[in-house]
């Protein structure tokens, strides 16, 4: 344990730590929880007010303020063209894998695809500092060796989300924001070389739920900008619209942020989970098996024409959303199907007037380059761009999915992939590839969150049995007993599966609905 000024490192000081834990760093996040915690707290606390009147049926959503024309701050020559972003953890490897991708943007996740160890958080900013600096490489255990290329991907970072906590650094006893900490180190160390270079410090913000907390992020940047000596506007984060309330509030967030703002991302599986957290006692809210809620059904449909609608009046990119496959070397069947959707996915998105999207593997960065380019041509973006069917609010909550169905197969799944991305999550790793899908911890909230809703809403299957807690606990005995015998007794006694299992039902069969499942499983880390 060490302290430095107002801020106290509990974690343990692994190699190259105090290169990113100095004295002048740490005084830099102490500011920031001095001037910042009150008002994050207060903001927490809305959200669980916001959640009662919810479950209440007092809830009702606010209109807009009228605030003219406007438009976003200037947007820097190289994030003007982000076709294609890829993203992912901030590991050596895919550091290196993704600034070489071919992808206009990387964004390096500190949230979602990261599982925020000590280790993770500290050295995931190493790496950062060191691929910016040009001075970073990583050998595999096979002796193949990762350099950086000459035309790297633009870097954009995503700290966690306001809800979560750093338990390694403290002030006065108290655990500092994960976001604040993530930011506050990241721009402290890279701000200035990163201008030197012709970019600037750039971020992706997660899991806003109103315009206030939008807000909160324009304030800590001004005082950055301030504290740092940058001119204001030099920061510039997009804002992922990935919960429902947050899609109400769009235009207001990106007000907020106006100076700072660039654009907006349709994070859909994050969306998708919102519905169902915030709107779980509401029977006209339970969705069907996961993989029936498409881009395609009117409700998320409407989100997205919204975001462009939004990002294009006020000069922004609109981001597209996730594609999670994951390339078989195996199977050229599983990949032909796949891409063949991933192209759809891409095709559509590009045809609806967005400006770029995302894929979660180098191998799709050429899938989704060609469905933009063969829409975008040679220009940068498509901001002028506006589609003229405006969307309702009741659009955005008719929460039904034509056709769609709740089976056993669907319950099955969602216990699997739960369990297993828990339990590799729990062992580090914040993304991992189940059932050729890259899955998130925002992938993983749903299955999650879908088992707890169909309980507590006593869902019908198609079969026509009711959906009961002893029922997925039989099912889940089941999907057990598989992972065992496809990872073998002893792979499976030596992982995490027992601590994975009894996360799981907390979060997934429990009376109480955790609002999110790394808040309990933050405790369980090492």
């Amino acid at each position: 344990m060490r302290d430095t000024t107002s801020v106290t490192i509990t974690g343990t000081m692994g190699t190259d730590y105090e290169t990113v834990l100095t004295d002048e760093a740490c005084y830099f996040l102490g500011a920031l929880h001095e001037k910042f915690e009150d008002e994050r707290q207060a903001l927490l606390a809305e959200r669980q007010v916001i959640q009662h009147q919810i479950d209440q049926g007092l809830w009702a959503p606010a209109p807009s303020p009228d605030r003219g024309n406007w438009t976003v701050g200037a947007i820097p020559a190289d994030l003007m063209d982000r076709r294609v972003e890829i993203t992912g953890p901030v590991d050596r490897k895919m550091v290196i894998n993704a600034l070489n991708s071919g992808a206009k943007v990387f964004m390096a996740d500190f949230e979602d695809a990261n599982a925020p160890t000590w280790a993770n958080i500290i050295e995931g900013q190493i790496n950062l500092t060191r691929a910016i600096e040009r001075r970073i490489d990583y050998t595999a255990e096979n002796g193949k060796t990762y350099r950086l290329g000459d035309k790297v991907a633009t870097l954009v970072v995503r700290p966690r989300g306001w809800h979560l906590l750093e338990k390694h650094l403290e002030v006065e006893g108290v655990p500092m924001s994960a976001s604040l900490v993530d930011f506050g180190l990241y721009v402290f160390h890279n701000a200035q070389t990163l201008l030197q270079q012709g970019t600037g410090p750039y971020f992706y913000l997660p899991k806003l739920e109103s315009a206030r907390e939008a807000r909160l992020w324009n304030q800590v940047f001004d005082f950055t900008e301030d504290r740092l000596g940058l001119q204001r506007g030099t920061i510039k984060a997009t804002v992922l619209i990935e919960t429902i309330l947050g899609a109400l509030e769009m235009e207001e967030i990106l007000y907020e942020l106006k100076d700072h703002a660039v654009g907006l991302n349709a994070g859909r599986w994050d969306y998708i989970f919102s519905i169902i957290k915030k709107f779980r006692h509401a029977p006209q809210s339970v969705l069907p098996d996961r993989a029936a809620v498409t881009m395609t059904v009117p409700f998320m449909r409407a989100y997205t024409q919204r975001l462009v609608q939004v990002c294009h009046k006020h000069g922004a990119h609109a981001m597209g959303g996730m594609a999670a496959f994951i390339p078989s070397r195996r199977d050229p069947a599983i990949n032909r199907e796949a891409l063949a959707k991933v192209r759809e996915d891409k095709t559509r998105e590009a045809n609806d007037g967005f400006d770029g999207t995302w894929v979660a593997h180098p191998d799709l960065v050429p899938v989704a380059m060609e469905a933009f380019d063969r829409v975008l041509g040679t220009a940068p973006n498509q901001k002028h761009v506006m589609p003229q069917e405006r969307v309702s609010q009741e659009a955005l909550f008719t929460f039904t999915v034509p056709g769609g169905r709740v089976t056993e197969a669907g319950i099955r799944n969602n216990i699997s992939v739960a369990i297993q991305y828990i339990e590799s999550w729990l062992k580090g790793q914040g993304a991992v590839a189940i059932f050729h899908l890259m899955e998130d911890a925002a992938t993983a909230e749903i299955a999650r969150a879908q088992i707890w809703q169909w309980i507590h809403q006593h869902a019908v299957l198609d079969d026509g049995r009711t959906v009961t807690r002893e029922l997925v606990q039989m099912l889940e005995e089941d999907e057990i007993a598989k992972l065992r015998q496809e990872r073998g007794e002893s792979a499976f006694n030596a992982g995490k599966f027992s601590e994975a299992i009894a996360l799981f039902e907390e979060v997934a069969l429990g009376e109480d609905f955790p609002e999110f499942l790394t808040i309990p499983g933050y405790a369980h880390l090492a």
